[in-house]
């Protein structure tokens, strides 16, 4: 249980509101700011407007997926008002508090880093990455149905990365009858493909790969789906890059190109908010209930 935990909840989406829904049965004092524009009722939660005091007592701050932008801004999609993260009420988080986020670019490493406070990263975290890669697959497949005039069965896909979520992907794509090759850096990697039944390659052969598939699934966060690449595909193929932004693909060359080419990061929140929201809300509360053993005198 979380009773006496003093959680704040800044913005975000559908994810949060399982994530209220679950810190409130785990009786947490839960205070939310950005979800005065939800028009079903948030039941044991606060609502508020964002005060510095709102800080003083918090022992867990949760944001958004992208905890903030480079500027401090928090998004919310339940709200139509700014919300900015400002180095003062990070300031006023008591010192045991821990600011969760699923990524956290460089304004908000910054600053917890200058005030002591901890900071979770909950997508770095294997156990949520591996989970999230589920919805990640049904939402990259349902994108590749709605942009082909083929089956998944019977296509030749190619997925470049075999991490958490290509390696999701690429089990996916194979169990609905897709000839699949994935592309690999490491041996390791290459012998788990291949363990698989698929058909890997090394990705400095990508140039030589390219030529006949249908669809390419790209996981991996830097420029790797380059003009040179995109000129030897196949016009026919539609390019899905999962990468968080700015992704993998020369996107400018592929629509020079005519060609189809969507940049698809945060999947799981798109098309399965409940089921993401759940893999962060048990998460989440399994790390908050830890953090309260070591506060003290916590239920």
């Amino acid at each position: 249980m979380l009773t006496g935990v003093q959680v704040l909840l800044i913005g975000g989406d559908a994810r949060q509101l399982e994530v209220i829904r679950k810190l409130t049965e785990l009786d947490a004092s839960v205070t939310v700011v950005g979800f005065e524009g939800l028009h079903t009722p948030l039941d044991g939660a606060i609502h508020a407007e964002l005060r510095d005091e709102l800080f003083d007592s918090a022992d867990a701050l949760l944001l958004p997926a992208v905890g903030t932008d480079d500027n401090g801004l928090i998004t919310a999609v339940f709200s139509d008002r700014e919300l900015r993260l400002t180095e003062a009420q990070i300031a006023r988080l008591p010192k045991h508090a821990t600011v969760y986020a699923g990524m956290a670019k460089s304004y908000l490493v910054q600053l917890c880093a200058k005030h002591g406070i901890g900071l979770m990263e909950l997508f770095e975290r294997d156990d949520v990455a591996i989970y999230n890669s589920i919805p990640t697959a049904e939402g990259a497949i349902m994108m590749a149905i709605q942009n082909t005039d083929i089956t998944i069965h019977g296509s030749t896909c190619m997925v470049l990365g075999i991490g958490r979520t290509g390696l999701t992907l690429a089990r996916t794509l194979q169990g609905l009858g897709a000839k699949v090759k994935v592309g690999v850096r490491r041996q390791e990697h290459f012998a788990r493909a291949w363990e698989m039944g698929v058909t890997p390659f090394y990705i400095d052969r990508l140039l030589h790969e390219v030529g006949n598939i249908d669809l390419l699934f790209n996981t991996i966060p830097t420029m790797i789906v380059t003009a040179q690449i995109i000129a030897n595909l196949p016009s026919r193929a539609v390019i899905i890059d999962l990468a968080s932004k700015p992704g993998g693909t020369d996107f400018r060359f592929a629509e020079k190109r005519g060609m189809k080419a969507m940049l698809a990061p945060g999947l799981p929140g798109i098309v399965a908010p409940k089921t993401a929201g759940r893999i962060i809300a048990d998460c989440l509360c399994q790390l908050i209930m830890d953090n309260a053993k070591l506060w003290g005198e916590r239920p």
